[in-house]
């Protein structure tokens, strides 16, 4: 986690407090080290501005992880949908794929 990172992410945000990208850059950097910071930023993402496709990856696999594996199928279906509906092609086999990964894991 890189804290000069974090602080000038939380500088924009206050700039730009409904930038989807600043929201997504902050819950990428706390993952690793602040799994609940993170999950909490992805939730918002996903109720605030649903079709900002790259979170749905990075998401689910945070909720995989550290949460709910329930709630990280759910997140996963949302994506795949969303990438459908919006025809963003390339984030959708990379969700299709995570997917499938994801129903072997269990």
């Amino acid at each position: 986690m890189n804290e000069d990172r974090i602080a000038q992410l939380q500088k924009f945000r206050e700039e730009s407090p409904n930038d989807p990208f600043l929201i997504y850059a902050l819950a990428t950097e706390y993952k690793e080290d602040v799994p609940a910071k993170a999950k909490e930023l992805f939730d918002e993402l996903i109720e605030k501005h649903e079709n900002y496709i790259g979170t749905y990856y990075h998401a689910a696999a945070l909720y995989a992880e550290f949460f709910d594996r329930d709630k990280a199928d759910e997140i996963y279906q949302k994506g795949i949908a969303t990438a459908q509906k919006n025809g963003e092609h390339h984030a959708l086999r990379e969700l299709q794929n995570a997917y499938t990964n994801f129903q072997f894991e269990d």
